[in-house]
């Protein structure tokens, strides 16, 4: 019978054993992995270094990982992109962007090209601090270094112009990322259609929405929920309608925040008795409403003077099990009010209180609308 060889691990199995170690053990015990290494003659690579540089950062050692950065060259090994990404991103979430800035330009100076998420870890960073200006800057650059943004590039860019509500420059830059022949995913798309239809901008929303199958970029779930939600809140409910039927004829199925959205636009509108009849279907369409389709309804009735309605409505919500929120007390409440019983109104609302369904502020918010 022939005897086994001598097994020893190489470098790739050390690495492996490394990275599980900073994850369970923290780097401490990695390291003790790395001398092991070392004596037992298997010399580690730059991945082992960039695992063992990762743990450090995460770790929340920043210093010390520039430390080991810099001293890589005196081990026998090169830090590479990955290494300064890994550095870069640290920085980044940390807030020192000076020093990231400084890493950059040492990275060139090396010798060491930026990759393509190299500029995006900045891009992210800049338009997280609201430097929109500086992150278009760092884009431009990108193809001088032989990278060509994609759409993690601009996602950023376009999510500040949204968050700042410079709705003109996130569509500019929308059409700036198709003339460069970088086309936008579907997260671009919904961020932006979040945005437009949060400014009021329903009817620019749909017409980006009946643009994107032109575009190679199919609509999903979120995509739909986003612009009925926006047509449902400025009246445009008919329209929400229609894109529910568009919706299921793509073969999505609407799930609560569809319906729910509907049900809150019919209800806003004064057709309550239509928000109703589609509250009565979702349960044959498989569809259990919750507390915000209830309270729509809800506040439909209040508005129109039904509060008796509005009772048996959360009787009804009660028997199914749904459980009510404090805005469906201060709904009936307010409703109570509105009808011109501001006594009874104002009983409720004590004994809501007392048994601390309504929260005091909330009380002492609704007393000022009666």
């Amino acid at each position: 019978m022939k005897l086994l060889k001598e097994c020893y691990p190489d470098v790739i199995t050390y690495t492996i054993l490394i990275e599980a170690t900073c994850k369970e053990s923290g780097v401490g015990q990695a390291m003790k992995l790395l001398d092991e290494m070392n004596r037992k003659g298997c010399k580690p690579d730059v991945v082992t270094y960039n695992v063992l540089i990762n743990g450090i950062c995460k770790e929340g050692r920043l210093d010390e990982a520039i430390k080991f950065l810099n001293n890589m060259p005196s081990y026998g090994c090169q830090p590479n992109v990955i290494t300064h990404n890994i550095i870069l991103r640290s920085m980044c979430s940390t807030g020192r962007w000076m020093d990231a800035e400084k890493l950059l330009v040492e990275m060139l100076r090396k010798g060491c090209s930026p990759s393509v998420v190299t500029f995006n870890i900045l891009i992210n960073f800049l338009c997280r601090k609201g430097l929109l200006g500086r992150a278009i800057d760092i884009l431009e650059k990108m193809p001088k270094h032989g990278c060509t943004p994609n759409s993690l590039s601009y996602n950023p860019l376009l999510h500040g112009f949204c968050k700042e509500k410079k709705m003109d420059r996130a569509i500019e830059y929308l059409e700036i990322m198709v003339s460069r022949g970088c086309y936008p995913d579907i997260v671009t798309y919904n961020t932006l259609l979040t945005a437009l239809c949060k400014d009021g901008k329903v009817d620019v929303a749909v017409e980006i929405l009946n643009q994107l199958s032109n575009k190679n970029c199919s609509p999903v779930l979120i995509t739909y929920n986003t612009v009925i939600d926006g047509l449902s809140k400025v009246g445009k409910t008919e329209c929400a309608l229609k894109l529910l039927d568009e919706m299921r004829g793509k073969g999505l199925q609407p799930d609560i925040i569809t319906y729910s959205s509907v049900v809150g636009g019919l209800s806003r509108e004064g057709k309550v008795d239509e928000a109703i009849k589609f509250f009565n279907q979702l349960e044959g369409l498989g569809v259990r409403p919750n507390a915000v389709t209830y309270n729509s309804v809800m506040l439909g009735l209040c508005k129109a003077r039904q509060t008796d309605r509005a009772i048996d409505f959360l009787a009804h919500m009660v028997s199914k099990g749904c459980k009510p929120t404090e805005t469906t007390y201060t709904i009936l409440i307010e409703g109570l009010s509105y009808e011109g019983l501001a006594n009874e109104a104002l009983d409720l609302l004590n004994e809501l209180c007392s048994r601390g369904a309504v929260k005091k502020s909330s009380a002492e918010k609704v007393v000022v609308k009666m």
